[in-house]
């Protein structure tokens, strides 16, 4: 499998293995990371991955991706990733062996509604799905290159914790995180801020997401300050993240499809997926499984008030808003107006032309957006799979309520705008599966308002906002970052 920039210059002619990308973020000419051809899924192993376990199909997807890694190595390391006991934090704990389990709402419009737990991970947040492997990943590349790796990150709520919990005690990790001070839930907050490990820092930025975000691009494309303190990067612009969640899209498709074999000939049948959506990761994921050849009916594109994306599927126009115009909502892990894995998605919207997508990004630098409604490429969206929608502050309360007292089912708000944005886009006979984005107890003053009541906790994380917290509160200045940085590796 060769790897190439979204961006190719003349550095990404070069040929990129998977291990050569796993521990980095940016190619050097700033774009990001893809295979040269997406790898194909037949429906002859379709149908022989419907019944693995979490781990042997995620060893399946990987392999696909991560031919560089010896078979028994990959195998062992999505077995030692994906167990019941690392996965144990769900509601039902009985079954919590399928790592994703898959819970049917009801028929509404003749389409079944489902939601695809992705949050019982030991932090609560689908982000666990793909961290725990990352965790994994790199300890094992670090080992087998003698090498130590220093992780920048930044977080809207939950990639800190998953990351954080993900890389703590690891042989060889430093992490950095940065995170929108005063802007998570306490929930959120306390998960991070509570650890003490000595390889973890908790940065505080005083601004919005897209500085935390901004900072650590700044940072991978100083190309000498990385190379000297080895930076790394576990956000989504990593291809590593971003293919391990390509794994919980298969298993839901088959969760949500029926168990016997399809006749030789025959149709596969589709499944729909609605994904809360900030940085485009989770649902940039989706579009890999449905490039691959999952049979994906639609890719629902659910935001909240901050809409940038949900104004590029409906309009063609793609309009970064600056941070005094990005909202700080109650589903604050979607607070992000740049979507920095969106990238991505328009590479192949434009016929993979690196020059287009420089030009078009070069636009974003310098005027804040694009517009590509009046051409042919826009089209296309539809030929993806791609719809999208938008829910407000109202619609969360109100969907929580409803899935509470409809199907007695809790749900976070983050999820919430998944159900709103979903129920617009259901087709009769077409399961739409959501997915789950995070426990409802991370967003308790929300669920107070929706249901009255407190939000269900799951055992060991009673009083964690009452723990003793360690971060630092620092400018959203890149220098300061870096000198902060500097300063605690000794490089």
């Amino acid at each position: 499998m060769n790897y190439i920039s979204t961006r190719a210059s003349a550095e990404s002619a070069e040929r990129h293995s998977f291990f050569d990308i796993l521990l980095g973020g940016l190619a050097k000419d700033g774009g990001l990371y893809l295979p040269d051809a997406y790898p194909t899924v037949s429906s002859a192993e379709l149908q022989q991955w419907r019944h693995l376990s979490y781990a042997d199909l995620a060893y399946e997807v990987l392999a696909k991706f991560a031919d560089d890694i010896p078979e028994q190595d990959l195998r062992e390391l999505t077995r030692r990733t994906y167990t019941a006991e690392v996965y144990c934090n769900g509601r039902d704990s009985s079954r919590a062996a399928e790592i994703t389990p898959l819970k049917v709402l009801g028929i509404e419009q003749g389409a079944p509604l489902a939601l695809l737990e992705l949050s019982n991970g030991p932090t609560l947040a689908f982000k666990d799905m793909a961290m725990q492997l990352l965790g994994n990943l790199f300890e094992y590349a670090l080992a087998r290159r003698g090498l130590t790796l220093n992780i920048l990150g930044a977080t809207s709520g939950d990639t800190g914790s998953a990351a954080e919990y993900a890389m703590r005690g690891k042989a060889g990790l430093r992490v950095f995180m940065l995170s929108p001070h005063g802007k998570m839930s306490a929930f959120q907050a306390a998960q991070m801020y509570g650890l003490q490990d000595p390889n973890i820092f908790n940065l505080a930025v005083e601004g919005v997401f897209d500085d935390c975000q901004d900072i650590v691009k700044a940072v991978s494309n100083d190309h000498a300050f990385k190379a000297r303190q080895q930076i790394g990067t576990v956000n989504s612009i990593n291809w590593a993240r971003v293919v391990a969640q390509v794994v919980y899209y298969f298993k839901g498709y088959f969760a949500a499809t029926p168990q016997q074999p399809v006749p030789a000939g025959a149709p596969l049948p589709k499944v729909s997926f609605a994904v809360p959506s900030g940085n485009f990761g989770n649902v940039c994921a989706g579009h890999i499984a449905r490039m691959m050849g999952l049979p994906i009916a639609k890719l629902v594109v659910a935001t909240n008030e901050n809409d940038v994306l949900d104004e590029f599927f409906r309009s063609g126009s793609y309009r970064v808003r600056k941070a005094s115009e990005t909202f700080h909502t109650t589903s604050p892990s979607m607070d992000i107006s740049k979507a920095s894995n969106f990238e991505r998605f328009v590479f192949d919207l434009l016929g993979r032309d690196p020059q287009r997508v420089v030009e078009l990004f070069r636009d974003v630098e310098h005027s804040g957006g694009f517009d590509l409604s009046r051409s042919d490429d826009f089209a296309r969206v539809k030929e993806f799979g791609f719809v999208s929608g938008r829910s407000a502050h109202a619609d969360r309360v109100a969907a929580i309520r409803d899935v509470y007292q409809r199907y007695g089912t809790m749900i976070d708000t983050h999820t919430a705008d998944g159900i709103k944005v979903a129920r617009e886009y259901l087709d009769h006979g077409i399961p739409m599966v959501v997915l789950e984005t995070a426990q409802p107890v991370k967003f308790g003053e929300t669920i107070r308002e929706a249901l009255g009541r407190e939000a269900d906790r799951p055992h060991g994380f009673e009083g964690i906002e009452s723990l003793p917290q360690r971060f630092e509160v620092l400018p959203a200045d890149g220098a300061r970052i870096k000198a902060f940085i500097a300063q605690h590796t000794g490089l």
